[in-house]
């Protein structure tokens, strides 16, 4: 491995989460070369990698694509130059079999869709990636503005999409059995708790909500509370008739509103969050070194 920069990026696979990155490094003005499954797609790959310093990988969920891809890859490619998959539901323990000469290089980083507005990607290494690997990717990933999460153990889901998920289960719950429509839970999630997390995460959030006791003084507080609530947390099961009535309420809240009408509304208001949460951060440093 070296530290020579990453400026010229191959993208492999230009669905929806390609084309996302693909956009996300023409912008911050890097050279980008892309392909896509195809008939010639064996030729086609060699032709691409020809000169990338990075690889993005957006290939079909399925391990054995993916291996069998990984170990072109491997062949084409000097060994310094990196293999980052976006993978969500892989690990790269399994997709780096497949690499069989240099599986160092190998890593995922996942974006949260979509990437070229939000700034997160999720590293983790498999079996064989080394820690140089998951400090370049990390490194190079920063520097075009992505918050980067490192992930110590690998997890199906990875992070954020764990955290969706689980907050999604009780979404389901909560509609399912009556308890609230859809467009009150999303009130109470978007209005509440969301605009908060719009802001911090939920550990800073619980260390506030201890007050000047901080996060000690929170466990005191509100551990019997809320471990209380977990045992009644729910575990819907989205039967055809459960499915139904989850996308009848949704229907009932989106109204006349258009898929592109509400795409809209939410990438201006996450536009105008994720700007004044940069102002903020830039305004930060600057407060602790006055002091």
């Amino acid at each position: 491995m070296t530290d020579k920069p990453i400026r010229r990026i191959g993208i492999i696979g230009t669905g929806v989460i390609g084309a996302s990155w693909t956009a996300l490094y023409l912008a911050k003005g890097l050279h980008v070369v892309a392909t896509d499954v195809a008939p010639n797609a064996e030729a086609a790959l060699r032709k691409l990698v020809s000169g990338t310093d990075l690889v993005q990988e957006n290939g079909p969920e399925r391990i054995d694509f993916k291996q069998k891809l990984y170990g072109q890859l491997d062949e084409l490619l000097p060994p310094d130059v990196i293999i980052a998959s976006s993978s969500s539901g892989l690990t790269m323990s399994e997709i780096q079999k497949g690499a069989a000469s240099h599986p160092e290089r190998c890593v995922i980083a996942h974006p949260f869709n979509p990437p070229h507005l939000i700034p997160l990607t999720e590293i983790v290494g498999g079996a064989k990636t080394s820690e140089e690997t998951i400090r370049r990717a990390a490194e190079f990933y920063t520097s075009i503005g992505q918050k980067t999460v490192r992930l110590n153990k690998e997890m199906p889901g990875h992070v954020a999409n764990r955290l969706q998920a689980a907050l999604a289960r009780e979404v389901y719950y909560l509609v399912a059995e009556g308890v609230v429509s859809a467009a009150d839970v999303d009130t109470a999630l978007s209005w509440g708790p969301g605009l908060r997390w719009g802001v911090m995460g939920n550990m800073m959030l619980n260390h506030l909500g201890g007050g000047p006791g901080g996060i000690e003084h929170f466990f005191q507080q509100f551990t019997g509370p809320m471990t209380a609530w977990w045992k009644t947390l729910g575990s819907p099961v989205l039967t055809p008739e459960v499915q139904k009535k989850l996308i009848d309420s949704v229907h009932a809240e989106v109204g006349s509103r258009t898929i592109a009408e509400l795409e809209a509304e939410r990438d201006e208001v996450l536009l105008g969050l994720i700007e004044l949460r940069k102002r903020s951060e830039a305004v930060a440093p600057r407060q602790v070194a006055a002091e």
